[in-house]
């Protein structure tokens, strides 16, 4: 898999981020950790932490959310304020869950963006456009999988600073909206 990632100038070391970005594959987070060379954490599905390989990783450096349970999500969401009051950012999927429409996305559920305002940190939205095809939603090890170009573009950190909770669906649709564009005009091409 050979990785093209656009606009990297934009991640600032020392900087923490809530980074946002659509879900189209199970290979988006290995695109991240190649991505981001600072420390981060990803929220992620508690089931992550007991599939081969990722769960090396995942019990350890992230954080687990059960999405039956609001109890969990909760708690989930503290510990990523806890993550950012360190200075370490956070990967949040919006989504929520891979689509089974890949490349169209899922409406955005509101965390982290409620994360980012109260925390006055700037989100970063990433598109990806191809991590769908390269590797198949099915799963890890059910769906197909092959070499490919996984392509990403970072979109230009959006500040909270001075937002507030009346912002928070504004701030939500706009990532939406930048995401969409992308794949969108991608699509097209």
């Amino acid at each position: 898999i050979f990785m093209q990632v656009k606009n990297k100038h934009y991640i600032k070391k020392g900087q923490a981020y809530v980074i946002t970005p659509n879900h189209s594959s199970y290979l988006d987070i290995v695109i991240l950790y190649q991505t981001f060379t600072q420390y981060f954490v990803f929220m992620g599905k508690k089931e992550l932490a007991h599939v081969p390989v990722f769960n090396i990783f995942f019990k350890k450096m992230n954080i687990t959310v059960d999405r039956k349970s609001n109890m969990s999500g909760k708690r989930a969401m503290d510990r990523c304020a806890e993550e950012l009051d360190k200075g370490h950012s956070v990967v949040v999927f919006p989504e929520g869950t891979i689509s089974r429409n890949v490349p169209e996305l899922l409406p955005f559920k509101n965390g982290a963006f409620k994360l980012a305002i109260e925390k006055q940190l700037p989100v970063i939205p990433i598109t990806f456009f191809t991590n769908y095809k390269i590797l198949e939603m099915a799963g890890l090890f059910s769906g197909k999988a092959g070499p490919g170009l996984a392509k990403a573009v970072i979109h230009e950190p959006i500040p909270t600073i001075g937002m507030t909770e009346k912002d928070l669906v504004p701030l939500r649709d706009k990532v939406f909206t930048i995401i969409n564009n992308e794949l969108l005009a991608y699509e097209r091409r």
